[in-house]
């Protein structure tokens, strides 16, 4: 109980105090039956209880009064829109006479609420890209706190929630909501994350929310470049199976082209085989003209006309053996080109076969960098 003697060092007393309270307080003096002092808070007010109004004798302070003893009452959000705490003070005179009471109103803040201005600053600046929290009633938002690096000015205290807001979602639920935004709504990417904050005395019963909201530009842009990334080792491993399959084909042509010319070089070989079997025949001939001359001279006149004979073959044996020299170079000359080609087509052919294998390790590492590709996107989504 307090004596009304010391009203006014009171009154003076909770003038001092009116805005160190967390969460605000409404301080209200009562005498006799009537409203006759009351200070606000910046942080708290209830515009029904005003100087000159009548006290109802059924409220806690009337009833303080009627039973003389200090009260404290929880009052439901149903009454004025928010969950209060009332303590009802009696004030008594020399005599000990109740002749009014003092009424010290609070918001009855959940325990989140009565702490977010002392961790908020500190959480939103905890994330690489900044944050955004903000916490709300059943009806609208009641703090906010930005971080230096983001921040929604469109989500003011008292920004009434309405249909479509997660935080709504939230209380009609009953339950936590996350969900992952495209750029649309906030101008980034982002994610958010809103709880429910149940009363302390009944777990059933949903009095608030924490929200969060986490830009993720970076994780966009890593999504991004990942798909990037992927979509062109995808086409860069097209573009070399292909690669790998016309070097596999020149190997194949090459291979071919190396057996025909080593038949080129046999046919050649053979053809100088049968230049030297021309030159033994035009040899054998030229001796059998020799002899058929040597036979018409000792014929006398009987075998002039053999001579003749004789003397063509000669002829022809002659030709024919002029003929082999140029055979055979012709056919070396054949040879040297063949060989020639052959040593290009054999160095061709090993560097097709350097070109198939190294081929097959690209492919082989930028099959890697594809599967690497994919865990990076995979990460990137988990951001």
């Amino acid at each position: 109980m307090i004596s009304i003697n010391m009203l006014e060092q009171l009154k003076a007393i909770l003038e001092l105090q009116l805005d160190m309270i967390p969460g605000g307080v409404l301080y209200l003096i009562i005498e006799e039956n009537t409203f006759t002092w009351r200070k606000a808070s910046k942080q708290f007010d209830l515009d029904m209880f005003q100087v000159g109004d009548k006290l109802n004798p059924n409220s806690i302070s009337g009833k303080a009064m009627k039973e003389n003893r200090t009260l404290t009452e929880n009052v439901p959000r149903s009454l004025y829109g928010l969950r209060l705490k009332v303590v009802a003070e009696p004030l008594v005179d020399e005599s000990g006479k109740v002749v009014g009471a003092l009424s010290i109103v609070f918001p009855k803040l959940h325990p989140v609420a009565r702490s977010f201005n002392n961790f908020a600053p500190v959480l939103s600046e905890m994330f690489p890209e900044g944050a955004f929290i903000y916490m709300t009633d059943l009806h609208k938002v009641a703090y906010r706190q930005a971080s230096k690096q983001f921040d929604m000015p469109a989500v003011t205290v008292g920004y009434k929630l309405v249909e479509g807001d997660i935080a709504k979602e939230v209380i009609d639920k009953k339950k936590q909501v996350t969900v992952e935004l495209d750029s649309s709504k906030y101008g980034v990417p982002a994610l958010v994350t809103c709880l429910p904050l149940f009363d302390e005395e009944n777990s059933n019963e949903i009095v608030a929310t924490l929200g969060i909201v986490i830009p993720k530009k970076v994780a966009s842009d890593l999504r991004d470049m990942s798909a990037n990334l992927e979509s062109g080792i995808s086409g860069i491993a097209s573009a070399i199976e292909q690669l790998s399959v016309s070097a596999t084909n020149i190997h194949s042509n090459e291979m071919d082209l190396n057996n025909g010319i080593k038949e080129v070089i046999n046919l050649s070989e053979e053809i100088n085989k049968v230049s030297v079997f021309i030159k033994n025949i035009a040899d054998e001939t030229n001796m059998l003209g020799l002899n058929a001359s040597i036979e018409s001279a000792r014929a006398g006149e009987s075998g002039k006309g053999f001579e003749v004979v004789a003397q063509q073959i000669r002829k022809l044996s002659k030709q024919s053996k002029d003929t082999v020299p140029q055979i055979k170079k012709l056919t070396d000359s054949i040879k040297q080109k063949v060989d020639e080609t052959r040593e290009k087509s054999q160095g061709s052919l090993a560097e097709s076969q350097e070109q198939a294998s190294a081929t097959e390790e690209i492919t082989a590492s930028i099959q890697e960098l594809s599967s690497m590709s994919a865990e990076l996107n995979k990460i990137a989504q988990k951001l």
